[in-house]
């Protein structure tokens, strides 16, 4: 792929590895969205995403003169941030797994009744939108990493699949089976117990202050619906799979922009030891 915008972000992976500081800001805040919504939905949360996304943007940036332009700049991206996330360990899932069985006998066992009011003086409407978009974020947190990954390329960022096989390392076919199987097997668990998607009993108001009571939800802390929402899978690549029904359902998992304590990290990163690296690589 040889469009401009590849063109001028080739040219400025070329100034920054020449020792330009401002050229390797700009590569960086051209990918930073992208890292950050990849990692938050492969790991759950915004604490770890941040820690994440640390990562795998120094990894770029000291690999940076390895870029050789063969693929896209956004797909070298996306390989290195799979292989970092599909191998994480420090994140709180890895400590605490879930799975599909746990989450559904939870939304049919929680004992929702006579519990006091926790909402600490929130509006329940949003409090109910944050248990939303937190609990689609948790529930990923059932597949496993490779089959969450390539949930999140098809559904959420709508990778092509010639460009995700690139990516995983696996042919286009076979990544498009293990997509529509995936992607099969999060609609049934919707339709079964979410009442906001499907027939399921299960309603994010109806469980505000179960989930407060559990920490799973916590009135001071609203991290999804205080952050600003980006235009990250818009802009990653032009070619889009076939929307099924489930990526419709899917359709509340929006985007973010990079939060300030990740922006502060990569700050930290151009005015430390660390660029050196980008330039005597």
């Amino acid at each position: 792929m040889n469009t401009k915008a590849e063109q001028e972000i080739t040219a400025l992976i070329e100034q920054a590895t020449a020792g330009d500081k401002g050229a390797l800001e700009a590569v960086l805040a051209e990918v930073q969205d992208l890292v950050f919504n990849l990692s938050l939905r492969m790991l759950g949360t915004f604490h770890d995403a941040e820690d994440a996304s640390q990562d795998i943007l120094l990894k770029v940036m000291t690999h940076l003169s390895s870029f050789q332009g063969e693929s896209a700049f956004t797909t070298w991206v996306f390989r290195i941030a799979v292989n970092h996330l599909k191998d994480y360990k420090k994140h709180m899932f890895a400590r605490f797994p879930l799975s599909f069985e746990f989450y559904g006998d939870d939304i049919r066992n929680g004992k929702l009744q006579d519990l006091p009011d926790l909402s600490q003086n929130v509006d329940k409407a949003i409090l109910a939108e944050e248990l939303k978009l937190s609990c689609t974020n948790v529930m990923l947190q059932c597949l496993d990493a490779e089959s969450r990954c390539i949930f999140i390329l098809g559904t959420m960022f709508r990778v092509d699949s010639a460009i995700a096989g690139e990516i995983l390392g696996i042919t286009p076919e076979a990544y498009r089976q293990r997509l529509s199987r995936v992607r099969k097997r999060m609609a049934a668990f919707l339709w079964e117990y979410c009442g906001e998607y499907g027939e399921g009993s299960c309603r994010c108001a109806a469980r505000i202050n179960y989930a407060i009571q559990n920490h799973r939800l916590d009135p001071a802390r609203l991290d999804f619906t205080s952050a600003r929402p980006g235009d990250t899978a818009a802009r990653v690549t032009a070619a889009m799979e076939e929307l099924d029904g489930c990526s419709q359902q899917f359709s509340f998992c929006r985007t973010y922009q990079s939060t300030e304590r990740l922006k502060q990290m990569i700050r930290e990163f151009l005015n430390g030891p660390a660029f050196s690296t980008v330039t005597n690589a």
